[in-house]
């Protein structure tokens, strides 16, 4: 038996819940969804078949997961983040597949945000309150508003970098490539 925590109220029809993950009360994660390790899904959230949840992910309240978002490891999804996955959507209508999202590890998105489906969220970036995500991010990077640009390079901390590109608080120096930024190893 999985070592994982379902509140009585949570409807959770996936079997694919990995251990020591928490779901709160009254949300709902259908049949398909698979959820790693170590997860916190908060209430009053839904999660459609095909989402896919790395390790380590906080899910705060509010928020719907559709089909064709997939979320990396040591992710943050603040309170009422908004995802989509159909660019051109009308009732009763489906397309033959739903556009992808991706989030990447250690990515921290802020509350009341909006992701456009199909873009990609690059490895440690962080997306201010309130901004609306109509294009891909960077590694690294720290974008804010509607729509949201980039503002500063971020550290794997969460700390803003200095000019030359290293963290005042950890030490950590990073480096651009035509990718965006890399951390020296």
């Amino acid at each position: 038996m999985s070592a994982y925590k379902i509140h009585s109220t949570a409807d959770v029809q996936s079997e694919f819940i990995g251990d020591d993950t928490v779901v709160w009360q009254y949300s709902v994660i259908l049949k398909g969804a698979k959820i790693g390790n170590n997860c916190n899904i908060n209430a009053h959230c839904f999660l459609e078949n095909d989402v896919v949840i790395g390790d380590n992910v906080t899910i705060k309240c509010g928020v719907y997961l559709w089909d064709g978002v997939n979320i990396g490891n040591d992710v943050f999804i603040g309170p009422n983040v908004t995802f989509t996955n159909d660019m051109f959507p009308r009732s009763k209508r489906y397309p033959d597949s739903f556009i992808s999202t991706k989030i990447e590890d250690g990515v921290s998105i802020g509350a009341g945000s909006v992701i456009i489906a199909g873009i990609t969220i690059g490895k440690y970036a962080m997306i201010g309150a309130g901004s609306v995500v109509t294009k891909n991010v960077e590694p690294y990077t720290l974008c804010y508003g509607n729509p949201a640009g980039m503002k500063k390079y971020v550290c794997s901390c969460g700390k803003i970098l200095d000019e030359s590109l290293t963290c005042l608080s950890c030490g950590k120096k990073y480096f651009k490539t035509p990718l965006g930024l890399e951390d020296i190893r």
